[in-house]
C-alpha cells in the first residue's frame, strides 16, 4: 500500500462528464477520450447509446491540449463527434496499434508495455506507457471480437507522481499485473460506472464497478482515486453514490476525489 503519511502536491484534474477529464502534468496538459457531443443517441452495432447529460464544458474552454490518452476510438461514448474534430488540433494522440492506424496523422498506437517519451519544456522526459485493460470479462480472444481493442496509460517521470490512467477496464486481474510494475501509483484515474448490456457478455460487466473500482485503489496503493466514465451516459448503472459508498465500505473515502467539474 502507498504511505499516504506524507503529504505531496496533486495534479490538478478537471472532469467534464462521461470519460473526459484535463489533467496538467509535468508542463504537459493531457485530455482522456474527449466527448463533447450534446445529449443524443448513437446507434451502435449492438443497439444504442444515449447520452443523458452535455459535459460540463465546451472544446473551447479547454485551452492548450497536448497530448490525448485515448483508451479506444470505436465507441462514441469514448469519442465522439465533437472530440473527433479536436484530435485535428491536438499536436499528439496515444491509444491503441488499431486506432493508431483508423485515425491517421497524428495519432500513434501503443501495444502494451511500450512506452514513449515526451520533452518537457523545463527539461527531461515524461514516460507514457500503454498499459493493457479488457473492455469485458474473459480473455482478449473472447472480449475483443465484441468490444474492441482498448488500452489504459501509465505516466511517470522525474520527480513526478505516478499516474494511471486505466481507460475502459473490467479485468482486476490486469490492474494486479500494472500495480506490480508501476504501484504505488499517487493519482488513479479510474474508469468506473459499472455498465452493462444484456445482449452482450449475458449482462456482466464490461468496464469496473464501484467496488471493484474500490479494490483497485487497493491493489495500486493508490494515494488518489478520481473517478470518470460514471455519469451523462444512459448505460452507466451506478454513479456517484455507489462509488462514495463502495470507497466508504472499503475504508478509502479519504483517497476518492470527485475532480473538479468543469
Amino acid at each position: 500500500m502507498a504511505d499516504t503519511s506524507t503529504p505531496i502536491e496533486q495534479i490538478p484534474v478537471r472532469v467534464f462528464g462521461g470519460p473526459t477529464a484535463l489533467f496538467e502534468y509535468g508542463g504537459l496538459r493531457f485530455l482522456t477520450d474527449p466527448t463533447f457531443d450534446a445529449p443524443r443517441e448513437y446507434h451502435v452495432p449492438r443497439g444504442q447509446l444515449t447520452k443523458t447529460e452535455p459535459a460540463a464544458a465546451a472544446p473551447a474552454d479547454l485551452g492548450r491540449v497536448d497530448v490525448v490518452l485515448l483508451s479506444h476510438d470505436e465507441h462514441p461514448d469514448n469519442l465522439d463527434e465533437s472530440g473527433r474534430a479536436l484530435l485535428a488540433e491536438v499536436p499528439l494522440t496515444l491509444t491503441t496499434p488499431g486506432g493508431g492506424q483508423r485515425l491517421g496523422a497524428g495519432a500513434k498506437g501503443l501495444a502494451d508495455w511500450e512506452s514513449v517519451d515526451l520533452d518537457r519544456a523545463c527539461g527531461g522526459t515524461i514516460t507514457v506507457t500503454a498499459v493493457p485493460a479488457l473492455h469485458g470479462p474473459g480473455t482478449r480472444e473472447e472480449v475483443e471480437p465484441f468490444t474492441g481493442q482498448v488500452v489504459g496509460f501509465v505516466l511517470a517521470g522525474q520527480d513526478l507522481p505516478t499516474v494511471y490512467v486505466s481507460g475502459d477496464n473490467a479485468s482486476l486481474g490486469l490492474v494486479k499485473e500494472i500495480a506490480d510494475r508501476f504501484g504505488p501509483v499517487d493519482t488513479a484515474i479510474l474508469f468506473a460506472g459499472a455498465p452493462r448490456f444484456t445482449q452482450l457478455f449475458d449482462g456482466a460487466l464490461i468496464v469496473l464497478d464501484s467496488a471493484q473500482a474500490a479494490d483497485a485503489a487497493n491493489i495500486l496503493g493508490a494515494r488518489r482515486v478520481v473517478p470518470v466514465h460514471y455519469d451523462s451516459w444512459g448505460h452507466f448503472t451506478e454513479g456517484r453514490d455507489e462509488l462514495v459508498a463502495a470507497f466508504t465500505a472499503a475504508g478509502l473515502l479519504d483517497r476518492l476525489d470527485l475532480g473538479h467539474r468543469g
